[in-house]
């Protein structure tokens, strides 16, 4: 006979998850994935004695890592396009005019918007940082700017888009799950979206003047940009692939085809352009670019990108989600939530359950989709009963959703970042202000009334709810 779990057994899976990471990765420095495992070891104990049968526990992973495929399918092709990019020289050409261009008092400023813009057009955080993002990041080695500070900088920028960009997975599915319609959802963010971006430019300005201009001396800014111009040859054709890539989002194509041909452009582009052999051109879309210039800091900085290069990131997609996937099953999850909902009997209650579930789902699953599904699933009857519209509710997912995951160390986007990017989550977390800035403006507009929408029809559905 299959228990219901209380509430004491449902948290535990939640106190083994923050206990193993906090002293076994971030104390003793033990890899995120074995700890992964062994929490869900822990919960699936736990399953069993609530009497759920084996099969049934491992049907639950099953489905859960089934719905982080597409996540992984595209961090694995973003690999490829990391590789290819670097080898055709697309990257270190944006480098090396990225170093002339941009002044370090406005990098971080600048990095955020730019950021910020193509993410908006192609709707992907992903894309975003594993193209322009990688540039960025070679341009504040170059400049001498704190590698923190900057990937929080593009992180945020990058989630700017992937939270409003109509071409976005989670824009679209925020409206799905609440039972709001796409455009008024998409309108009714911008109450907590600008205001949190213009905080975090705000900071990103501030540390700009307040700096010195980093560690790097222009000399040695000058001579990377001279072992780049002797390693690679610059050409306007270098352009091509993410040309292709913003193309394709604007046409509103796939995500995943659209990368393909842009991977293909390039590694035609290393072979005619930087007279890279086949065999070598086809194989930096796998194993990465390996550069060898006998200057470190461009080595360092260039050798990086390939589908292998994502396989950590997709070991960890597993585990997470294996582990979300026991809980989910054995209803712990819901229990947790439903107590939260008890909370809830004033609007700005409601918020902060809202809130708070997001966060908690987002911490023990790792998937944005989850963190987005489940709540906006379980309080949208919440939000009907008060008469308060359903764009309030899909909003908050966002809010406290898609933009909270990527600081989740063991989150499949925290590891994509930083493995991307070079720099770990707990160092670039606290330069990510968008992230954490947007749900606190939630809640402010939740006790205070200001920006919260009233239910004017039944079908939420039709623009104009």
């Amino acid at each position: 006979m299959i228990k219901s779990p209380s509430l004491f057994v449902s948290i535990l899976p939640i106190l083994t998850i923050a206990i193993f990471l906090t002293v076994g990765y971030g104390i003793l420095g033990i890899r995120a994935e074995i700890l992964l495992v062994g929490a869900a070891v822990v919960a699936g104990t736990i399953a069993s004695f609530l009497g759920i049968p084996y099969r049934d526990i491992l049907d639950g992973i099953v489905k859960s890592i089934s719905k982080a495929l597409p996540a992984m399918l595209i961090v694995i092709t973003v690999g490829a396009l990391i590789g290819s990019w670097i080898a055709a020289g697309t990257i270190p050409m944006l480098i090396y005019f990225g170093l002339d261009v941009i002044s370090p008092r406005f990098f971080l400023v600048t990095a955020c918007i730019v950021a910020s813009i193509v993410s908006v057009v192609t709707g992907t955080s992903y894309g975003t940082v594993g193209t322009i993002g990688v540039a960025f990041m070679g341009i504040a080695h170059g400049l001498g700017i704190s590698v923190g500070q900057a990937a929080g900088a593009i992180v945020a920028g990058a989630y700017f888009g992937d939270k409003i960009s109509p071409f976005s997975d989670t824009t679209n599915l925020a409206p799905i799950a609440a039972g709001s319609n796409l455009y008024d959802h998409i309108r009714h963010m911008f109450w907590t979206t600008l205001p949190a971006w213009v905080i975090g430019l705000i900071v990103y300005f501030v540390t700009g003047l307040a700096s010195r201009g980093g560690d790097v001396s222009i000399p040695e800014t000058v001579q990377i940009q001279t072992v780049l111009q002797e390693t690679f040859r610059f050409h306007v054709l270098l352009l091509v692939p993410p040309a292709i890539t913003l193309t394709a989002a604007l046409l509103k194509k796939p995500v995943i085809p659209g990368m393909l041909l842009s991977v293909l452009s390039a590694v035609i582009l290393a072979i005619s352009i930087q007279g890279s052999e086949i065999k070598s051109a086809m194989n930096s879309t796998v194993t990465g670019y390996t550069a060898d210039t006998s200057y470190e800091m461009v080595d360092t900085l260039l050798t990086r990108g390939g589908m292998l290069s994502m396989m950590d990131v997709t070991l960890i997609a597993l585990c997470a989600f294996a582990f979300g996937g026991i809980v989910q099953r054995a209803g712990m999850l819901d229990i947790i939530l439903e107590r939260l909902l008890r909370f809830a009997r004033t609007t700005g209650r409601l918020v902060a359950s809202t809130v708070l579930s997001c966060i908690a789902v987002a911490m023990l699953t790792g998937s944005s989709f989850l963190s987005i599904l489940i709540p906006g699933e379980l309080f949208a009857p919440a939000y009907r009963r008060r008469n308060l519209a359903a764009k309030n509710l899909s909003r908050t997912t966002e809010d406290s959703g898609t933009v909270v995951v990527p600081l989740i160390p063991w989150s499949i986007a925290a590891v994509f970042m930083s493995g991307t990017l070079g720099v770990d989550t707990i160092t670039f977390a606290p330069w990510a202000v968008f992230c954490y800035t947007g749900f606190l403006f939630a809640l402010f507009y939740g006790f205070t009334g200001i920006g919260i929408a009233k239910r004017i029809r039944e079908d939420e559905s039709k623009p104009g709810s």
